[in-house]
């Protein structure tokens, strides 16, 4: 059975505007000394906690959007940066949206374990973020860098090849292609999670620099770093058997149930810059679907 979603990326530079806050209600947070600096013994603080940038979408929930791109924020940090996150305002005035939205994306992050609050201390990021990722496709590409964010990752290798028989469709105008291969392992126990092949065009592939694939998804990199303009990615998601390839990547019995993940991701003009193929180990994902009604 496959399961396929497509994601757009259309500007909206709406924020959300006239939800009106008072108030009651609103979780007591201090500002304390989340900065750089030097503490009172003389060691340095460790830098503070900075959320990536956000361009919101109208057609999506804007309380998913900030809490996906959040999440990435999170799972994507420096080592040594602060676990301490800036108050409720200061996020809101950040991502352009009311408290009250900003209140319900730190609750989704909350309820998946990745963030603790405390009355009078104010938020601070989980040592141990939930071991078990569901992939969940919503609609939005910070999703899917957040998804693809937080775990050690190796490059196995990359360099140009023929394009494959199976890619011709989405390369008409290549006769070669960038590949690159990496392997994805949980943070802490070091065990694979998932591998990934990823396909970009050569005048793409050129302005990559291969030392951020491993600190940062391609999604991420091609948009942040190398300044694609992406217009959607369309996803596909099916259940498969593990070849001899994967099983011996993911450290799982040959044909054992895997979920396999293709993305096709677009630029405003409408060309293929990349497609990827993910190969998750089924005994450490789930995938889900929301489908909204409006």
């Amino acid at each position: 059975m496959t399961e396929s979603h497509e994601t757009t990326t259309a500007e909206a530079g709406t924020a959300e505007a006239g939800t009106a806050e008072t108030g009651r209600g609103r979780a007591a947070e201090t500002d304390g000394d989340a900065g750089a600096g030097v503490n009172p013994v003389g060691r340095p603080h460790p830098p503070a906690f900075a959320p990536d940038s956000l361009v919101l979408n109208r057609k999506l929930p804007l309380w998913y959007q900030v809490s996906q791109s959040l999440r990435a924020s999170i799972l994507g940090r420096p080592q040594d940066a602060s676990p301490r996150l800036p108050t409720e305002e200061q996020l809101a005035a950040h991502y352009g949206v009311s408290v009250l939205t900003m209140r319900q994306a730190l609750k989704e992050l909350e309820t998946e374990g990745l963030i603790s609050r405390h009355r009078r201390r104010g938020t601070f990021i989980e040592p141990r973020a939930r071991r078990v990722s569901p992939v969940r496709l919503l609609g939005s590409v910070d999703a899917i860098v957040a998804q693809q964010s937080g775990e050690a990752t190796t490059v196995l290798g990359h360099g140009s090849v023929p394009v494959p028989g199976d890619l011709a469709e989405f390369f008409p105008d290549c006769g070669e292609v960038v590949t690159y291969r990496r392997l994805r392992r949980d943070g802490e126990s070091d065990e694979p999670t998932n591998w990934a092949e990823n396909a970009v065009r050569p005048d793409i592939a050129a302005r990559i620099d291969v030392a951020d694939l491993e600190r940062w998804p391609m999604t991420k990199v091609l948009r942040d770093v190398v300044g694609v303009r992406i217009s959607r990615i369309t996803d596909t998601v099916e259940a498969r058997l593990a070849d001899p390839a994967t099983a011996e990547l993911l450290q799982v019995p040959l044909l054992s149930p895997i979920l396999h993940y293709t993305g096709v991701t677009y630029d405003e003009e409408g060309r293929v810059v990349d497609v990827a193929r993910i190969r998750y180990r089924g005994d450490r994902f789930s995938f889900s679907v929301t489908v909204e009604a409006h």
